[in-house]
C-alpha cells in the first residue's frame, strides 16, 4: 500500500478551463479519503490525475514517495472504479473480473484461483457464469469493484461508484463497501458529491470548491468545525446566523443572546453555526434563550425536523423526538447547546 501526494497540482484544459488550481493533498496509507464537492469542483479531475488519466499542467504526483507525474496510467498500479462500471457486456462475470490478470499475463490456473477468491470475498460467486446484461446494477458494481481489486493494487480510485443505484441498494452497498475497504486497508480515494457517503466511508474528507481543496479533516472535524461558510452549508444542515461577538463568549444574535463563557471567538461581526440536533425545545422549567414560531413539520421516522422563524424573520432548523407533539403555528421556547456552537468569519477565504 502507499501514501498518495498531490503537490501544488494544476490542470488547465485546452479551452482554458482551470480544473485544478494549486491543489495539494495527502492521502494517508491504508485509509479512505473521500473527496467531496459540488459538480465542477474538480474532484473527478483530481482522481484522474492520480490515476494518470489526466496530465497535470504543473505540480507533482507521488505514490509511495515515488514521483509518478510522467508515469503512464497502466504503470501506476491503481484499481479504478467509475460510475459507469465500464464492464465488458460480451464477457461473463468471471471473465470481467479476471480481465486485468489476463492482460498482466497471469497464468490461467492462478487467474482462476484469484478470481474465485475475489468473487467469494465480494459474495457474488453465484454470478460467475452470468453475462453483465443478466445482473442488476448493484451486482454490476460489485463486479466492477472485484475487477479493480483482484490484482491487489497499491491504490484504489473510485469515482461516484454508487450514484447510479437506487437509494436502498446504495445504502446496502455502502455498508458492504465500508466492510470491504476496512478489511483490505487499501489506500483509497473515493470521489462523491454525496455527503452521507463521504461521512460514512471516509477516514479523511477533502472538500473541494472551484478547483481547490478548501478543507481536509476527519468526518467529525468537517461536520463540527467547518473552516468556512461554504463547508458549513455544504456538509449537512446548518443554522448560520449573523452575530456580534464580544470576545468573551457572548454572541448577540438578531433575535437573542447566547452566552458561552470562555468561547475563543474574537470580538467583531461573525456568523454562529449550530446544527438542527443542537437545538432543543425547553421543558421542565429550563430557561429558553429565545422563542420560535413553527412554520413546517417534517416527519423523518426517528425524529421530526422543524423549520421555525424568529420575530426578526431569521429561520432556524431543529430536530426533536418523534414522540413530541408540535404543530405548525406553535410558538416554542428553545435553547442551543453551547458546547456545540461554532463561530465563522462572515467572508469565506
Amino acid at each position: 500500500m502507499a501514501t498518495i501526494e498531490l503537490i501544488d497540482v494544476g490542470v488547465t484544459y485546452p479551452d482554458g478551463t482551470r480544473a485544478l488550481d494549486h491543489v495539494s493533498l495527502t492521502v494517508p496509507e491504508d485509509k479512505v479519503t473521500a473527496v467531496l464537492g459540488p459538480s465542477g469542483s474538480g474532484k473527478s479531475t483530481a482522481l484522474k490525475v492520480i490515476g494518470g488519466l489526466v496530465e497535470t499542467s504543473e505540480g507533482r504526483v507521488l505514490i509511495g514517495g515515488r514521483d509518478v507525474t510522467a508515469v503512464p496510467a497502466e504503470r501506476r498500479d491503481a484499481g479504478v472504479v467509475f460510475q459507469s462500471y465500464a464492464l465488458f457486456p460480451n464477457m461473463t462475470v468471471e471473465e470481467n473480473v479476471g480481465f486485468g490478470l489476463r492482460v498482466r499475463g497471469v497464468a490461467p490456473a492462478e487467474r482462476r484461483e484469484r478470481v474465485t477468491w475475489m468473487l467469494s470475498t465480494m459474495r457474488i460467486e453465484r454470478l460467475r457464469d452470468k453475462r453483465i446484461r443478466q445482473i442488476s446494477g448493484g451486482e454490476a458494481q460489485r463486479v466492477a469493484l472485484a475487477r479493480a481489486m483482484v490484482f491487489n493494487p497499491r491504490i484504489l480510485l473510485m469515482d461516484e461508484p454508487l450514484s447510479a443505484l437506487d437509494a436502498q441498494i446504495r445504502d446496502d452497498l455502502r455498508a458492504e463497501l465500508r466492510r470491504f475497504l476496512t478489511e483490505f486497508r487499501t489506500t483509497t480515494v473515493y470521489v462523491t458529491h454525496d455527503q452521507t457517503e463521504a461521512l460514512s466511508l471516509g477516514d479523511q474528507i477533502a472538500v473541494m470548491r472551484s478547483g481547490r481543496v478548501v478543507q481536509t479533516g476527519t468526518p467529525a472535524e468537517i461536520y463540527r468545525r467547518p473552516a468556512s461558510l461554504f463547508v458549513a452549508g455544504f456538509i449537512g444542515n446548518a443554522n448560520l446566523i449573523p452575530c456580534v461577538c464580544d470576545g468573551r463568549g457572548t454572541f448577540t444574535l438578531p433575535f437573542g443572546v447566547v452566552a458561552a463563557a470562555g468561547h475563543p471567538a474574537p470580538a467583531g461581526e461573525r456568523v454562529v453555526m449550530f446544527r438542527p440536533e443542537d437545538v432543543c425545545v425547553c421543558s421542565d422549567g429550563t430557561s429558553p434563550q429565545f422563542s420560535l414560531k413553527v412554520e413546517d413539520v417534517v416527519y423523518l421516522g426517528s425524529r421530526i425536523r422543524l423549520r421555525a422563524s424568529a420575530a426578526t424573520g431569521h429561520r432556524v432548523l431543529l430536530d426533536v423526538g418523534a414522540s413530541q407533539r408540535i404543530d405548525v403555528g406553535d410558538v416554542i421556547p428553545v435553547r442551543v447547546d453551547l458546547d456545540k456552537i461554532h463561530v465563522l468569519s462572515k467572508e469565506d477565504p
